[in-house]
């Protein structure tokens, strides 16, 4: 005959392996200082790439841009810069930033929010609805072109002209707005430009419909 110890075995001792709480607990500051050290990578890149995603939406505004002065489809810029010859485009690169306080409240979609003699700055809408002063997609392009001296400017003439392209937000709480390329690229290790710079700036020239060696001449300050 079995006994009671043989019929019904003593239960056997629970499993005492697993983790501690204090092992817990260095698991968790490990991975903590891990995350802490991954993260400006992490936060760098997301800003690089929107960086990135802002000046090509920028370079696409400045294309539209001159695309449209060249095919006639938008009105060449008020805003002129006299040059004597083709040796004055330091005077001409010298261009100062746009004045932040344009009102971009009536500003439609793709046309000029504001186009006279000491500053032309076209809308190129991207959002719909026109730009607004608190859109980060829409973009303000500021247009200026170069006048031969001693001529009357005309739209049949060709000439250089010079495009910055600014976030519309930028014109938002009384900012100063800067120019120049080494500011618009220049990061500071954030991966983000400051918005008060323009986001493209380039130099370029647009061909009247039908150029000769006169219009050249002019463009350039005489061909004596």
């Amino acid at each position: 005959m079995m006994s009671k110890r043989q019929l019904f075995p003593p239960p056997s001792k629970p499993n005492q392996a697993g983790f501690t709480v204090i092992e817990s607990l260095m698991a968790i500051i490990v991975v903590s200082i891990l995350m802490i050290g991954l993260s400006p990578v992490i936060v760098l890149s997301v800003a690089t790439r929107v960086q990135a995603r802002r000046v090509e939406r920028a370079t696409q505004a400045a294309r539209t841009y001159i695309d449209g002065l060249q095919a006639g489809t938008i009105d060449f810029p008020l805003h002129t810069v006299t040059v004597a010859d083709a040796t004055d485009k330091k005077l001409f690169a010298g261009i100062g930033a746009p004045n932040s306080s344009v009102n971009l409240s009536s500003c439609s979609g793709n046309t000029y929010c504001q186009n006279t003699a000491s500053e032309s700055l076209y809308c190129i809408d991207f959002d719909g609805g026109g730009c607004t002063s608190d859109s980060p997609i829409d973009m303000i392009v500021q247009g200026y072109r170069s006048v031969p001296s001693g001529t009357v400017t005309s739209p049949e003439n060709s000439y250089f002209l010079g495009v910055r392209v600014y976030r519309a937000d930028a014109f938002s709480g009384g900012r100063t707005l800067t120019a120049g390329t080494q500011k618009a690229t220049f990061t500071g290790g954030t991966g983000l430009s400051s918005s008060e710079a323009p986001l493209v700036e380039m130099t370029t020239e647009v061909n009247a419909s039908q150029v000769n060696y006169q219009n050249l001449c002019d463009r350039l300050g005489g061909c004596n």
